[in-house]
């Protein structure tokens, strides 16, 4: 089967910080054939960058803490979510570079080291965002404090706590967001390499 699809018109629904599409369109189904055609929205935004911010020295896991709309539409009293350090690659930038550039304003760390982990979708169901995910050595000796952009409205908790602590977080679901979880898990399963270094 030839796999393929066909859209046969495309609406910008809303038009602001974001971006809502309508897409009208079919697909070849795995039976053969095109399915009939149907709508789907999407949710458009540029890809993003993230980076596991650890210290193999100490042991020692960056974190960060801030408001999310997303999780104070599901639930008030659970509206600050554990992340990772993120953020969105702007026009002529390099994911190497998004993630160097976060790692300062959103953690006041700078990475000595950066790997590239994995690319994957957030939401394909409804969300055109990919995510490139990095690990990033730093030094976590003087991490702490808060910061974030102000014209950004960024109030962003950071500190740097052992990896055991972290992981504990994940099984406990004190970290509720995706790609902590996915970073922590990797981190899991590599940190024994990454240690002896």
């Amino acid at each position: 089967m030839k796999k393929q699809f066909e859209v046969i018109k495309k609406d910008v629904v809303y038009n602001g910080f974001y971006q809502m599409e309508k897409y009208y369109l079919r697909h070849t189904l795995f039976n053969g054939g095109w399915s009939n055609e149907m709508s789907r929205e999407l949710f458009r935004r540029t890809n993003c960058v993230a980076v596991l911010l650890y210290d193999p020295d100490t042991d020692k896991v960056v974190l960060i803490e801030q408001f999310r709309i997303g999780a104070a539409a599901n639930n008030s009293e659970r509206a600050w979510l554990v992340e990772i350090v993120a953020g969105a690659i702007d026009e002529g930038e390099t994911p190497e570079q998004v993630a160097h550039r976060e790692s300062k304003e959103e953690a006041g760390c700078d990475i000595l080291e950066l790997t590239l982990i994995n690319r994957f979708y957030t939401t394909p169901g409804g969300s055109s965002e990919q995510i490139s995910l990095f690990y990033g050595r730093v030094n976590s000796t003087q991490i702490g404090g808060i910061h974030g952009l102000d014209h950004e409205d960024e109030d962003i908790l950071v500190y740097a706590v052992p990896f055991e602590e972290a992981y504990q977080m994940l099984e406990d679901g004190g970290i509720e967001s995706g790609i902590p979880i996915i970073a922590l898990q990797w981190l899991a399963l590599h940190r024994d390499g990454l240690r002896k270094g």
